[in-house]
């Protein structure tokens, strides 16, 4: 009986978990179908705002180790509770300072809470969940990003279109605070610790000491790199080959959102039978055969979403194939090693951010070249990513 109800709890957690990531990641994703009309808002060159939003991704990579190893070393509920504050501090800075500079700093700071609250998260499922089965359970929060694209995107663009650009960050910041207030009922309290745990120096010493460790930030980095090649640039290619406006880029958002829903569905499906390593390989080399066929099909509306279709479905299969493997790569510092992840793909987005648009401008087939490129050098890390754990199910 008791085990039925921890069951019940923890299921509970987790449709929580998948609430509060879906609306984390909707604040994190609005920015790239709807950088035009951020763009018209703030009365920015896109030139100056993009390299802008990349240095979110930078601030968190700085930041989301330090705060997320609280998880390790305070416990995984007030690691969490402080992620969500952040967030929630970074929608009151939109809201009381409505201007281009307060603006970035509010994508940092809500960037920075995501990075620490979702960590901090998979590492309280990591201690929770058995390996064989955590690709299940770590799927079903991951739904909340394909949910952003689903139904947090065309919301954004709705509230976009009826009442400016500053319009989501309230919303997205009173439903954030409601979910934290459930989390602080809902999660029970740490249990005390016999052995104290391990600072964040030494931890971050243990990950910079393991081949498999840096071998998975580098899978991270390049495959995110690429990624964001295509995220920050396909706002603009429909926009410019199609002429979508608002409602219609939040209708083709919510395309890619089924997309990556599929995805995530095959993850829960596939991966504890197929493996992780070998699931993470299959999604990076559809994910570049996805990106060659762009140029080929995306001539007219409908082949361009097919190709962006299988982009992302492909990319969402690696991915969240690639988060069960990382929690068990340093189980001793889970929730730091989690914040590595985490930090890795920042450092990937702040460099894309930097240097997409740049590409984009020598054409889209130079997007397409550097983003398989980049896909590849992941594939090449993935032989490092040996763990204990797969060695165990395999002996």
């Amino acid at each position: 009986m008791k085990n039925k109800s921890l069951k019940t709890s923890l299921s509970l957690q987790i449709i929580l978990f998948t609430f509060i990531r879906m609306v984390s990641s909707t604040a994190y994703r609005m920015v790239y179908p709807f950088l035009p009309a951020f763009r018209d808002g703030l009365n920015v060159p896109l030139e100056t705002l993009a390299p802008a939003i990349g240095s979110r991704s930078l601030v968190a990579a700085i930041f989301a180790p330090l705060l997320s190893s609280v998880g390790d070393s305070r416990g995984r509920k007030q690691g969490m509770l402080l992620g969500l504050a952040i967030f929630i501090a970074g929608t009151a800075i939109a809201v009381f300072w409505p201007t281009f500079p307060g603006f970035i700093l509010a994508l940092m700071f809500t960037t920075v809470g995501k990075v620490t609250f979702d960590p901090t998260m998979q590492a309280y499922l990591g201690d929770r969940v058995p390996y064989e089965r955590r690709s299940f359970a770590i799927t079903i929060t991951e739904l909340s990003w394909s949910g952003a694209y689903i139904v947090g995107i065309p919301l954004v663009g709705w509230v976009i279109a009826g009442a400016g650009w500053l319009a989501p960050f309230p919303l997205l910041g009173a439903l954030i605070l409601l979910a934290a207030l459930l989390l602080g009922f809902q999660l029970p309290k740490d249990e005390p610790r016999a052995v104290k745990p391990p600072s964040l120096w030494v931890n971050f010493g243990t990950i910079l000491h393991s081949r498999p460790a840096i071998a998975a930030m580098g899978l991270t980095v390049f495959s995110v790199i690429a990624n964001e090649f295509i995220n920050l640039t396909f706002g603009v290619w429909m926009e410019e080959s199609f002429g979508l406006q608002l409602v219609a880029l939040g209708g083709a958002a919510a395309v890619l959102g089924i997309a990556e829903l599929s995805g995530e569905g095959l993850v829960a499906l596939i991966t504890d039978r197929l493996g992780k390593r070998r699931a993470i390989f299959f999604g990076l080399v559809i994910n570049s055969l996805a990106v060659i066929s762009l140029p080929i099909v995306g001539g007219t509306l409908v082949g361009a979403l097919m190709g962006l279709f299988m982009f992302y479905i492909s990319f969402e299969f690696f991915i969240v194939s690639s988060i069960p493997l990382m929690t068990e790569v340093l189980p001793a510092a889970r929730a730091t090693m989690m914040a590595g992840f985490f930090t890795s793909a920042s450092i990937g987005r702040a460099v894309a951010g930097w240097i997409a648009l740049d590409i984009y401008a020598l054409g889209f087939m130079a997007t397409v070249v550097a983003t398989v490129a980049f896909n590849l050098l992941a594939i090449l890390s993935i032989r490092n990513l040996r763990i204990a754990a797969e060695e165990g199910l395999r002996g």
